[in-house]
């Protein structure tokens, strides 16, 4: 399952192993709920849900250490910027209260906003309608999250430059003695990005055992396969050689998704390589194929299969 074996190292002890039947349900949640998107919209990022559901499932039931916090309804933008503008919210603020000992996650593909904002509310964090101003003019619920969008702590610009900056988190939070840790999700396409590996090189150097990576490897990007365009693999092999502790599981397996984020810090980066599918409990996706990136429908017909396949879930 992975480069070094779970099984013989030291695991933190968890707590009732329970949170995998909440996870389940959240992954379920944020499926349904970003579907119900694509079908009020007609359009929408649905294949990011069918990949990360799990991932995000596990990161928020099991892996992520936050403070809690009641349900938020994100606000809109409070005016025009100028002498007296009230700035907004940040986006942490569905996150709970910072403390030295609480974690940071840093969501770095930023389309994957919807299905962020989808986890939040399926754990409580955000209240469901806050998904009803998903792009629209004057919202803070946006399509491509920035750092006033719900759950999101920055912005990640083009791909690429999210672990850039969560990388400068955790180091400063190690060299404060911080205790709380930093995760990031990636997608696959980042490691076509040369600032990703220039970033594991400099946290493997600066010993940055503090931040873990989550990357969705579904091999799939908007121009089609990730082989057919700019191939990265062996990324397993690639992502060791840049000295990090590199795991490659089912992406859709709950206790191989959470088990490395409890093993003990050994100076080197996490990077959990989940291998998962684009059409996750949504088979009715594949004659989609190559190109899963932005789903639209095609005509009434296909349109009414996807409203079936919504009463199915």
């Amino acid at each position: 399952m992975a480069t070094q074996d779970i099984a013989e190292l030291e695991l933190r002890p968890t707590a009732s192993t329970s949170w995998q039947d909440e996870a389940r349900r959240v992954a379920r949640g944020i499926r349904r709920r970003v579907l119900e998107h694509v079908i009020l919209n007609k359009g929408g990022y649905l294949s990011q849900a069918c990949s990360a559901g799990e991932i995000l499932a596990t990161l928020y039931t099991n892996v992520l250490n936050l403070g809690r916090v009641k349900p938020l309804l994100p606000g809109p933008f409070p005016g025009v910027p100028g002498p007296n503008y009230r700035g907004l919210s940040p986006g942490t603020a569905l996150h709970g209260p910072r403390a030295p000992h609480f974690d940071r996650f840093i969501l770095s593909p930023s389309q994957y906003a919807l299905i962020l904002y989808a986890a939040l509310v399926e754990v409580g964090r955000m209240a469901p309608e806050g998904l009803l101003d998903f792009n629209r003019d004057g919202g803070t619920v946006e399509m491509i999250g920035a750092e006033h969008s719900p759950g999101h702590e920055l912005m990640s610009g083009s791909l690429g430059q999210g672990l850039s900056q969560a990388s400068g988190i955790a180091y400063a939070r190690k060299r404060k003695g911080e205790t709380g840790r930093v995760w990031v999700l990636m997608s696959d396409g980042e490691f076509q990005s040369g600032q990703t590996w220039e970033t594991l090189q400099a946290m493997s150097f600066h010993k940055i055992d503090n931040l873990g990576i989550y990357v969705d490897v579904n091999g799939h990007q908007c121009d089609g396969r990730m082989n057919q365009t700019m191939n990265i693999e062996p990324l397993e092999k690639r992502v060791e050689a840049f000295g990090c502790r590199t795991f490659r599981v089912d992406g859709h397996d709950l206790d191989a998704l959470a088990a490395p984020a409890h093993l003990l810090p050994d100076g080197r980066p996490i990077v959990v390589l989940a291998m998962t599918d684009t059409c996750r409990e949504m088979e009715i996706l594949r004659v989609n194929a190559p190109k899963f990136h932005y789903f639209r429908f095609k005509d009434e017909a296909e349109y009414r299969r996807y409203q079936d396949l919504l009463a199915s879930l």
